[in-house]
């Protein structure tokens, strides 16, 4: 099995869907559950080999669980890809994992540590664990001036979000 490092979490296997062995994703990432994706399911690969319903209601059916009682045991698991075989990221796009134990900074004053990415329906936004308090920082050019994944720091604009 990979590193978790070079996992990538791709949703959760929630209920059944029908008799075939489809089931639904429960917080998926709906770019890595494409028609022939390869992911990790307790321990063994599979393919995908249906994908259906929306983004944020995936319908998915994996390569050898072709019916309902092949499912069900797997109801909870992490679905999982590999990093090398997700798809490209674009400009100023990261994964959560990435961002996720990050140092954020304002200038060279300290703020704390992303502790997780936030789906907003406006945006994203990092938590930022920050002594007594937590922080929401949205993830937008206005918040945000650099996000540099290697060195693990994030500068933001606490001006801008009316913390001075």
């Amino acid at each position: 099995m990979a590193s978790a490092d070079d996992l990538l979490t791709a949703g959760r296997i929630g209920r059944p869907h029908g008799l075939d062995g489809s089931f639904h994703v429960t917080h998926p990432r709906a770019r890595f559950l494409a028609v022939g994706a390869r992911v990790l399911v307790a321990g063994a690969e599979a393919e995908v080999v249906r994908s259906d319903g929306t983004e944020a209601r995936p319908i998915v059916r994996l390569s050898g669980r072709d019916s309902r009682e092949a499912i069900e045991p797997l109801r909870g698991q992490d679905l999982w890809v590999r990093r090398a075989d997700a798809p490209p990221l674009g400009e100023d796009e990261w994964y959560a994992e990435d961002l996720e134990g990050c140092a954020v900074v304002d200038g060279a004053r300290e703020v704390g540590t992303v502790a997780r990415l936030l789906a907003y329906p406006s945006c994203e936004v990092l938590e930022v664990r920050a002594g007594e308090r937590d922080l929401l920082i949205p993830l937008i050019s206005d918040a945000v001036r650099d996000v540099d994944v290697e060195a693990r720091r994030i500068d933001v604009d606490l001006s801008f979000l009316g913390d001075a």
